[in-house]
């Protein structure tokens, strides 16, 4: 029998409540036994304690869907250090599911979604429609289908009553936020408020099907990133229809040779992070599972729910202060950082302190210089930013950063992430060079991607910011 996804707060916290009690009590336990034992048993037992913990949070956050989901998979692309090496295998293993869970919601119950929003007998929209979903979302599944038209598409539907998971997984995640710290120390309020004010967004797939259009727009006739076109008029709240674009998945692809791997890991990098400094828009939801290499060398691009329009003012701001990091300018790093609000107890803050946390987090596109990205620089890179639990930069993890560059920081690690995923090598610098520093660009990708924007009209569709780009987030 299939499972629902529980949708009432009491339900679905009480999941979590249940691996508080069992992470104090085994944390109880262990301090109490922990008596008269040897330095090295104290540490083995300690461990344990910590990777059952935190694998009970990864199976709840898998099963609660929505917004615990969406926190899994930060997990799971940014490989973060939360085990000991040896048991990092396994763990990361469970956080896989996250990323390419099962079904867990019948076809049946699914189909009724369809044909509600739509208003029509399934036949009548599709020719063919296979009732097997052929990937998992954060808040739905996507299946396959054929338009009567001959197109083929595919077709992302809403779990039933997930708009009510959500909003029950938002209010839990802040009553348990000390609960998921155990394991993620690094949800702090900041990131729980990014995730609120994006999350509700996601639910409306009529206004993600509008905003792909307009990026499948923007990017046609690409020499190597597509974008598959929405289709608007089977596109609802819970219904959304695009282009099929089939091509091998994340997995596959890291298993390629080391050249194709670098090849796909600056496509990538300069989709999420060349697109915001180029046209001031870029997606906030990098995701392995958002990433398909089609059969023509070009990489598919999905999954439009959380994109954000940056105001050009703020773009010059983040390229300014890049630029004074690259160069190692601490003094006007610190001033522009207290002119644009950022650091907003300069007393606290010197400029030295403000210069290496910024490197420390985006040093690996800053140095001119070859660079192999591995998930334990990605990761690291992210837990020095934001974790309690690393002393340093004190002072900045409690500075507050408006919500505008809250966002883009976070795509730009999860674009790190993944690229730590590929295991791929680059002169990211000088990639970076292009929208730092407006130079040519050096490598071949850089050049046909120069010769397309000469070709392109001086109009470009542009994408409106969502609602909650003009909230500002609260401090961590």
């Amino acid at each position: 029998m299939a499972k629902h996804v529980p949708t009432s707060r009491l339900a679905r916290g009480t999941k979590l409540g249940a691996v508080a009690a069992g992470s104090m009590i085994r944390s109880r336990r262990t301090r109490l036994s922990m008596r008269g034992r040897s330095e090295a048993v104290r540490a083995k037992m300690a461990e344990e304690s910590m990777i059952r913990t935190t694998e009970q949070v990864v199976m709840v956050l898998g099963t609660m869907k929505g917004v615990a989901m969406k926190l899994g998979q930060m997990m799971s692309v940014l490989d973060l250090d939360l085990v000991p090496e040896e048991h990092r295998e396994r763990f990361q293993q469970r956080l896989a599911v996250l990323r390419n869970a099962a079904p867990t919601v019948s076809f049946a119950a699914m189909r009724a979604v369809i044909e509600e929003d739509l208003g029509r007998p399934l036949g009548e929209i599709f020719a063919e429609f296979g009732t097997e979903p052929v990937a998992a979302a954060s808040i739905g599944q996507v299946y396959l289908g054929v338009l009567h038209d001959g197109r083929r598409v595919a077709v992302k539907v809403q779990y039933p009553g997930i708009d009510a998971a959500v909003r029950a997984d938002l209010k839990n995640l802040a009553m348990f936020r000390k609960v998921l710290q155990s394991a993620m120390p690094w949800v702090t309020p900041a990131v729980l408020d990014e995730l609120r004010l994006n999350m509700e967004g996601e639910l409306d797939y009529r206004a993600e099907a509008r905003t792909q259009q307009q990026i499948a727009a923007l990017y046609a006739d690409h020499p190597f990133i597509v974008v598959p076109h929405a289709v608007p008029e089977l596109s609802t709240t819970r219904v959304l229809v695009s282009e099929y674009i089939d091509g091998r998945g994340f997995d596959e692809v890291r298993g390629l040779p080391e050249a194709e791997r670098n090849r796909i890991g600056e496509i990538i990098y300069r989709f999420y992070m060349g697109s915001l400094f180029t046209f001031g828009e870029f997606c906030g939801d990098p995701h392995p599972g958002n990433v398909l290499l089609a059969a023509d060398g070009r990489v598919g691009f999905l999954d439009f729910g959380l994109y954000n329009r940056m105001d050009a003012d703020h773009v010059r701001f983040e390229i300014t202060c890049l630029r004074a990091a690259a160069e190692e300018r601490a003094e006007d790093l610190r001033e522009l950082m207290i002119q644009r609000g950022v650091i907003d107890s300069p007393e606290e803050i010197g400029a030295e302190e403000c210069l290496e946390y910024v490197l420390s987090a985006s040093e690996w596109c800053l140095i001119d210089e070859e660079l192999t990205i591995t998930p334990e620089l990605a990761s690291g890179a992210f837990l020095l930013a934001v974790d309690p639990r690393a002393g340093e930069f004190t002072g900045m993890k409690q500075q507050n950063l408006p919500p505008e560059h809250l966002f883009s920081r976070r795509a730009d690690f999860l674009t790190f992430g993944m690229l730590g995923q590929l295991g791929c090598t680059a002169n990211w610098h000088r990639v970076a060079r292009e929208w730092l520093y407006d130079e040519p660009p050096v490598t071949e990708l850089g050049k046909a991607h120069h010769a397309w924007l000469a070709e392109r009209p001086a109009g470009r569709p542009t994408t409106p910011p969502p609602p909650a780009a003009r909230r500002r987030a609260k401090r961590s």
